[in-house]
């Protein structure tokens, strides 16, 4: 199994290295000709816009959207959920592959970013440290869409459509594997 991860700006390596705990060939991906020979891909949290304008520039975005559209497995994290919605409140060109509409930067700035334990009923009963940093979050979710995990108070941090996997938080930032586990197994069509 070959898992690209995006590598134009943001936490590519640290889910590169997290993959590779789970012994997969994980590649870093800044040109489309990268793409090529993949059974998935990753889309890392780091700045949506500065990620988004490097995708276009570099002929990425369209190939992204047509290899998701097309059955590729996708793992959005934070700014990579923000690219996979269909719309954001902000961003002017997400790839608009999955059926979610996403704020940006919901909970404030970079000093009210937290760290919460998640339910996430598909991982099991142990709950998962979600980092949330500057971390956008889904305010609606089509019928198609599986919600796989919500804060106390209701808001939506994860969910699934398809082979598309979005998370508002940086399962990459922790010791935990099991999202990328799960995101694995969707590879393969475990899940």
């Amino acid at each position: 199994m070959k898992i690209g991860v995006l590598a134009s700006q943001g936490a590519f390596a640290e889910h590169i290295a997290r993959l590779q705990q789970l012994e997969v060939e994980a590649v870093p991906v800044r040109l489309p000709e990268e793409l090529a020979g993949l059974d998935g891909l990753v889309i890392p949290g780091g700045e949506s816009t500065s990620i988004g304008r490097l995708m276009r520039d570099y002929k990425l975005a369209g190939e992204i959207r047509d290899r998701a559209k097309n059955g590729l497995p996708v793992l959005g994290t934070c700014a990579g959920m923000i690219l996979l919605a269909r719309k954001t409140d902000t961003y002017p060109e997400p790839l608009a592959v999955m059926d979610i509409t996403v704020r940006r930067n919901a909970f404030g700035r970079q000093r009210e970013s937290f760290e919460a334990e998640l339910s996430v009923p598909v991982l099991g009963k142990k709950p998962f440290p979600g980092v949330f940093i500057r971390a956008p979050l889904i305010e609606q979710a089509d019928g198609k869409v599986e919600v796989l995990s919500r804060l106390a108070d209701g808001i939506i941090v994860a969910a699934r459509q398809g082979k598309l996997l979005a998370l508002a938080f940086h399962p990459e930032l922790t010791d935990d594997l099991r999202f990328h586990r799960y995101f694995l197994d969707i590879v393969a069509g475990h899940k």
